[in-house]
């Protein structure tokens, strides 16, 4: 097998190196999966009229979010148990990160703590991801370590009040620690170096839900982080609290409802994350990419509105681009990496969508970030005009008007 050209390229090398019930935690999303196909097809039908006899020598695709300038626009989406995708995975994404120059976001439930985070990568622009879980007691100590270990931002997820139906998870039997059986040991025979880096390193541990290393950690809090068992009673006035605590930036993951956005100004927030969880919660919500124009006009750019879920190619950077978000998050895309080539594939991945964002620009004429802005978009089928349409003398029908002019 030659070396992994795209993101799907990475995604079959991920597959054929972890266990089935990894992988599916991975690439999986709940119930039908109708959200995880639809926030792909989001990008599918909207389509480039690239401009001609621009002078694109140049191409600048860096970006500015709360003061701090990104190589490119992008950073690495929240995603737990990176872990069991390989040990020290929250390490490897965030050296990966701060090489590519490109925020690294925490999750809750990660596998490194966040110290040994910020020891091993002390450049990196690190934020942290908050769940808020019910009577656990962590948001309180994660939020003074946050403080101590000067993360950048603070990402309070809001869509899970309670956790997807995940099937594949289910049919798996997925749980950590996970339990030998006979389906188990056959598959972990089929995929002997991850088996071997498990056996060696112990099974992962969400290791940030104690304020102290060495400290015991409640089996019942492991449990229902691993089964996003999340305080239900999370509204608006906890947020109107947290903002109080949290005097850095701090942005809501989960906004699809443009009331929601306007809410979240209102309350204070820095900024936004649009997104569906990946498709692992609700499925059947709207594609991120579909929502994204009505959570901007509601916020009006007083803050910074980011995209993830279904990102996988660099046009696809370009087209949330285009539409108005100042970045976006990568998730799947960088676990497929992770889980193929460490931290050298999750750089990797990285390094072929910078690359590839930047051979779409040029396509376009679009030299930095506020031209590309200006580019031309439309729905597939706007183009698609029919032969009988015609005005009346027999002059073809105008076409539709473009998304963006």
């Amino acid at each position: 097998m030659g070396t992994p050209l795209t993101v799907e390229d990475w995604r079959r090398a991920a597959r054929r190196t972890l266990p089935r019930f990894v992988f599916d935690y991975v690439d999986g999303a709940a119930e039908d999966e109708c959200s995880l196909r639809a926030n792909r097809s989001a990008f599918d039908e909207l389509e480039w009229v690239p401009r001609v006899l621009r002078d694109v020598s140049d191409i600048d695709a860096t970006v500015t979010v709360f003061g701090r300038r990104w190589a490119a626009p992008m950073a690495t989406a929240p995603t737990g148990l990176n872990g069991l995708v390989r040990p020290g995975g929250d390490i490897a994404l965030a050296r990966a990160a701060r090489d590519a120059g490109v925020p690294f976001i925490l999750s809750t439930a990660s596998n490194d703590r966040l110290e040994a985070v910020r020891e091993a990568a002390p450049d990196a622009e690190l934020w942290l991801q908050l769940y808020v879980m019910q009577a656990s007691g962590t948001t309180e100590q994660l939020l003074d370590r946050a403080r101590a270990a000067n993360c950048g931002a603070l990402v309070l997820t809001v869509d899970v009040p309670v956790s997807g139906l995940r099937e594949r998870d289910l049919r798996n039997g997925f749980r950590v620690p996970f339990r030998m059986s006979p389906r188990l040991l056959l598959d972990l025979l089929r995929h002997p170096g991850w088996a071997l880096r498990q056996g060696l390193a112990g099974q992962p541990q969400f290791v940030n839900l104690v304020q102290n290393p060495g400290q015991p950690m409640s089996p019942a809090a492991q449990a229902a982080l691993l089964k996003r068992v999340m305080d239900p009673s999370l509204d608006w006035q906890w947020l109107a609290n947290l903002r109080r605590r949290w005097q850095g930036p701090l942005l809501l993951k989960g906004v699809l409802h443009h009331a929601d956005a306007r809410h979240a100004v209102e309350h204070g927030v820095d900024g936004l994350i649009v997104s569906n969880h990946g498709g692992r919660q609700l499925d059947g919500a709207i594609a991120p990419l579909r929502a994204l124009p009505a959570v901007l006009d509601a916020v009006g750019g007083r803050l910074p509105v980011l995209l993830d879920s279904g990102v996988r190619r660099g046009g696809d950077i370009a087209k949330a681009l285009a539409l108005g978000a100042s970045a976006v998050l990568l998730g799947r895309p960088l676990l497929y990496g992770l889980a193929a080539a460490g931290e050298d594939g999750a750089g990797a991945v990285l390094s072929q969508l910078a690359d590839e964002l930047h051979r779409v620009m040029v396509l376009l004429g679009a030299p930095d970030l506020p031209a590309l802005r200006q580019a031309s978009l439309q729905p597939v089928s706007a183009g698609r005009i029919p032969m009988t349409s015609a005005l009346p003398g027999g002059s073809p029908a105008a076409a539709p008007a473009l998304l963006h002019q």
